[in-house]
């Protein structure tokens, strides 16, 4: 077998169908789409919950009830494994752990977390940590301060 002599599988290969032909396809005129109307028109798309131009469900029932989801209070985490990178004596604290690049954002504070394990002697001070963190920082020599 040679390259020339390569061909497509049957019904691999599918003819294009041309619409808005003359004669022939069958396709011709309004090329399949029907009869006049907005769906006919190219580019036509409905919003979700679109209902002809009835006010929709969602602006006919009544809007109740209070979240606080705006004012919580979001922590950013850190884990001890992260505070293993410095050095022995080092006091941690918020500004050093942006400048260090392990806290882009501080939101509502820093919340010290105790995934991993710590060996070294350290000073942290946070917002607030977990039990554990506070149990594995004690246990290496460390201190811990609330902010």
């Amino acid at each position: 077998m040679k390259l020339h002599e390569l061909k497509y599988n049957d019904g691999a290969k599918k003819e294009a169908k041309r619409v808005g032909r003359g004669t022939g396809s069958g396709n011709g005129k309004t090329a399949g789409r029907g009869e006049n109307g907005q769906k006919k028109r190219s580019g036509y798309s409905r919003k979700n919950g679109f209902e002809g131009g009835q006010l929709p469900l969602f602006r006919r029932l009544p809007k109740r009830g209070f979240s606080n989801a705006p004012f919580k209070t979001e922590y950013t985490v850190v884990n001890l494994t992260d505070l293993d990178r410095f050095e022995n004596g080092t006091e941690v604290t918020p500004e050093l752990l942006k400048e260090s690049g392990l806290v882009k954002k501080e939101l509502s504070g820093i919340k010290i977390l105790g995934n991993g394990n710590l060996e070294k002697k350290l000073t942290v001070k946070a917002h607030k940590f977990s039990t554990s963190a506070k149990e594995k920082i004690e246990a290496s020599g460390g201190k811990i301060e609330v902010i």
